[in-house]
């Protein structure tokens, strides 16, 4: 799916987006519809095959399913390869959650020297990194030197196969 699709469901946010290179536009979560699709009633093998069921358990409505808290929740279009060991890739859909905490290990949003980049968040003594998930990539140790702010923490990613 294209970013104009994802622009019709969501409100783009209308500002200029300063990045690294790693995110390529922000979208404010609005429900304008409701996404509800069919739920089959079984789990999918991704082994050997088994007889299929044909029940439909109910529906599943996206929307709830991956928004937890919808007036802090964005979506970003991702850009650049230095998330590519984490699944990331350019194009991909993020969900962003801004009232989460960032802890240690969770993939951020956050702004460095007033641009948004996406890394992983380390924490080790004390000591916070963004680290790439991509070895051409070196992590960035956060200094009090630094501007530095988390802007929200990822909570899914959407790509197509």
């Amino acid at each position: 799916m294209q970013a104009g699709y994802y622009a019709r469901l969501f409100c783009m946010k209308k500002e200029h987006l300063k990045t690294d290179g790693s995110i390529s536009a922000i979208y404010q979560y609005k429900e304008l519809m409701k996404l509800e699709r069919p739920l089959i009633g079984s789990s999918i093998p991704a082994g050997f095959p088994s007889p299929a069921q044909d029940y439909i358990e109910g529906v599943l409505d996206l929307n709830t399913h991956l928004i937890r808290h919808p007036s802090a929740t964005f979506f970003m279009q991702a850009d650049g390869y230095s998330m590519q060991n984490a699944g990331i890739f350019p194009g991909d859909l993020l969900i962003v959650d801004r009232a989460l905490e960032a802890t240690n290990n969770k993939i951020v949003v956050a702004i460095l020297d007033g641009e948004l980049t996406l890394k992983r968040l380390k924490i080790e003594a004390g000591k916070y990194y963004l680290v790439p998930e991509n070895d051409d990539f070196n992590p960035i140790p956060i200094t009090e030197d630094i501007d530095f702010a988390i802007w929200g923490v990822v909570t899914y990613v959407i790509h197509a196969l």
